[in-house]
């Protein structure tokens, strides 16, 4: 069984923490940082947007690929795939900009969180009907 919709924002994802993995060792550079985070707020930034990421992302793939397996509309799957990439995105230009409060990063976290509550319970209602 093939499992188009899932590959597809998988191979984005993989795309996007290339580029925030990039981020981090650029910032490694800049600041002198071989291990951890140092001292620079920068440096902390860049890791902690690459750590979001990877804390998401996985999950929020995993889920897309089961509701694939199960079945679930290719509209609803490309919806949620498209939600965790914007959101994803906002996120870290928001974290990468400040440490505090920004519209990437609500919006950010708003959707993805969003996005993992809609493909559990379209799991949970496809699974429990």
């Amino acid at each position: 069984m093939t499992t188009p919709v899932t590959a597809l924002y998988a191979a984005l994802a993989g795309l996007m923490i290339l580029g925030l993995a990039g981020l981090v060792v650029r910032a490694r550079w800049r600041y002198g940082t071989s291990l951890g985070i140092g001292t620079e707020p920068g440096m902390e930034r860049a890791v902690r947007v690459h750590a979001n990421f990877i804390e998401y992302v996985p999950l929020a793939l995993l889920l897309l690929l089961v509701a694939e397996l199960n079945g679930i509309s290719a509209s609803l799957l490309h919806a949620a795939g498209i939600l965790l990439l914007v959101s994803r995105t906002l996120h870290a230009y928001g974290l990468s900009q400040r440490s505090g409060r920004s519209f990437g990063r609500f919006y950010g976290t708003a959707g993805t969180w969003l996005t993992l509550l809609l493909l559990s319970a379209s799991l949970l209602y496809a699974t429990l009907k």
